[in-house]
């Protein structure tokens, strides 16, 4: 078996208003270049929502990674930061909240490094199986593990509500995970707008039939035919050996 020393990313995206909504909230940058993928979601019910996901998307544009992976993350979260203080203060003078979810994917060498807060989702698709890298923030898990059903927790007023974000509080709360790469792995990154209307089981479906390009293309047209409540965005990253 051949060693993998290097790995070439490629990646598309989409975003979409849906049906409902007349303001898109959501925005994404596709940067296979800096090895960095981002998607943000304005915080739905509050004023300026899709100024505070442009703006986290457009930090994280201008942002330069380091030689060091670490350094790397250290630097997006005090990006992050800064764009938390921001909106912060910009809130504080109209006594609302402008706030955004964010998930940011970076690659360095063999290695990823999921970062989040709120509940738009980065999965990994890997030999045939789809897995939800990250854990939502929002009020679902409290519930579950207060002892609602599953069932029960669906039709919950309050299941959705997050309970972290971009802007939502002084102080920012960012997940990490790191994953190591393997050969034809697939990332999907996406705002809850696709996993509102498309299965988990649907999505693994179309990413086993199809390439990742052609994929997403399909999984938005699913979301559209299924009446697309929310704003949609969904980016798929593919690494391949070099």
């Amino acid at each position: 078996m051949s060693l993998i020393t290097q790995i070439r990313w490629s990646s598309y995206g989409r975003t979409d208003v849906g049906r409902v909504r007349s303001v898109n909230q959501d925005n994404f940058a596709n940067l296979p270049d800096k090895r960095l993928w981002v998607v943000a979601d304005g915080m739905g019910g509050h004023k300026d929502g899709h100024l505070a996901s442009a703006k986290i998307v457009e930090v994280l544009t201008q942002f330069e990674p380091e030689k060091a992976i670490g350094t790397t993350v250290k630097r997006i979260y005090q990006s992050l930061y800064a764009v938390n203080q921001t909106l912060v203060e910009q809130a504080a003078q109209t006594n609302d909240v402008i706030g955004s979810t964010v998930v940011v994917l970076y690659a360095h060498r063999l290695s990823c490094i999921a970062m989040w807060s709120g509940d738009s989702r980065i999965y990994l698709f890997r030999r045939g199986e789809l897995k939800q890298l990250t854990r939502d923030h929002n009020n679902e898990a409290a519930l579950l593990a207060e002892g609602y059903t599953p069932d029960e927790v669906a039709i919950h007023p309050y299941a959705q509500i997050l309970t972290h974000a971009i802007g939502g509080e002084d102080a920012v709360y960012l997940d990490a995970q790191i994953q190591e790469v393997c050969h034809g792995d697939i990332f999907l990154l996406c705002s809850d707008g696709l996993n509102k209307e498309v299965a988990d089981s649907e999505i693994e479906d179309v990413l086993r039939r199809m390439p990742y390009q052609q994929a997403v293309d399909h999984l938005m047209e699913l979301a559209l035919q299924r009446g697309a409540r929310d704003n949609t965005t969904l980016i798929l990253v593919q690494a391949e050996k070099n």
